[in-house]
């Protein structure tokens, strides 16, 4: 998740923590700008503006590499340090990052120890599997190489690489991760809504979650969430909530990069909206094909101006 979407959802609330998208490690020790550039929040303490920590997540296939990269993300003052091992992406995959990984789980233990034994032991080393890579067969064994290794934490996305993002989310299969040390387990995989979440719980026995796509969809799910916890269901942000978010976020992109630039991030998320807003792909399918920052500034003014005539 990229940093204007972090601010923006993280001021909604309902957030404990952010994972930034992966830094790719692959054959060298980064400079700091590639940790900026990526986290510009720890320019500010590691936060975003509403106080929310971000986790740098490192993707790689060598421990001593990414060991070095961990110690120059810590003396940034990163918050924690997220270890990629459940990107199912060919390109990652091919250059032997990501869930290849699954297939050797010696492998994700030499690379979660290495990272903890180098970051100090105030920075907490998170990390985040999947069930397996063509099946779940492994899955057991994945865990308990990761846990072995003293990381802070551990996130299972619910499905292994060949499932990819199709539902369903294998939930229950997280109670069979044998954790004598009780290290928490963070459940991830198709939570769309406050039901799902409680439905996740009771099938995994995890009382912590992690959110992907979901809050794409729905901007307001983690305070949604916290609110139905509480006893205290709300209503989804209205229409013309997310037009003004929509319209934020296309100007803090274009405020952060090149405008033009922030033209494809925001067709991307209306493509997400689409799930909860059928408005989302009237708007989309309007924008589509724009490709000069001005002429989409005036689609998002004129939308937003529509709904309040």
């Amino acid at each position: 998740m990229e940093s204007v979407m972090r601010d923006m959802l993280t001021r909604i609330g309902g957030y404990e923590r952010c994972v930034t998208e992966f830094v790719r490690i692959s054959s060298t020790v980064l400079p700091p700008k590639v940790f900026y550039r990526l986290c510009p929040e720890l320019k500010k303490g590691g936060k975003t503006s509403a106080g929310t920590p971000v986790y740098v997540q490192l993707l790689g296939s060598d421990p001593a590499l990414m060991a070095a990269n961990a110690k120059v993300v810590a003396k940034l003052g990163a918050p924690g340090i997220d270890l990629n091992f459940g990107c199912p992406a060919k390109t990652v995959n091919k250059s032997r990052g990501g869930a290849t990984l699954l297939k050797t789980p010696e492998a994700i233990y030499e690379i979660c120890a290495a990272v903890r034994d180098a970051a100090p032991s105030s920075v907490p080393v998170t990390a985040k599997i999947r069930l397996g890579f063509d099946s779940d067969a492994q899955f057991e064994d994945i865990a308990a190489q990761a846990l072995k290794s003293g990381i802070t934490e551990l996130t299972v996305h619910a499905r292994t690489k060949a499932q990819a993002y199709r539902p369903p989310a294998r939930w229950q299969r997280l109670r069979d991760i044998a954790n004598p040390d009780q290290t928490p387990i963070i459940a991830n995989g198709e939570i769309w809504t406050p039901s799902d979440l409680f439905d996740c719980q009771t099938q995994s026995g995890c009382d912590a979650f992690m959110l992907a796509r979901g809050a794409l969809c729905r901007p307001d799910l983690a305070r949604a969430i916290k609110a139905h916890c509480e006893g205290q269901p709300q209503e989804p942000m209205s229409w013309a909530e997310i037009s003004e978010l929509l319209l934020y976020f296309f100007e803090a992109n274009g405020a952060l990069y090149q405008r033009k630039y922030a033209i494809n991030p925001l067709k991307q998320w209306l493509v997400y909206l689409q799930y909860c807003y059928p408005q989302a792909a009237a708007l989309f399918a309007q924008v589509k094909r724009i490709r000069d920052p001005d002429d989409m500034r005036a689609a998002l003014l004129g939308a937003t101006a529509a709904l309040a005539a």
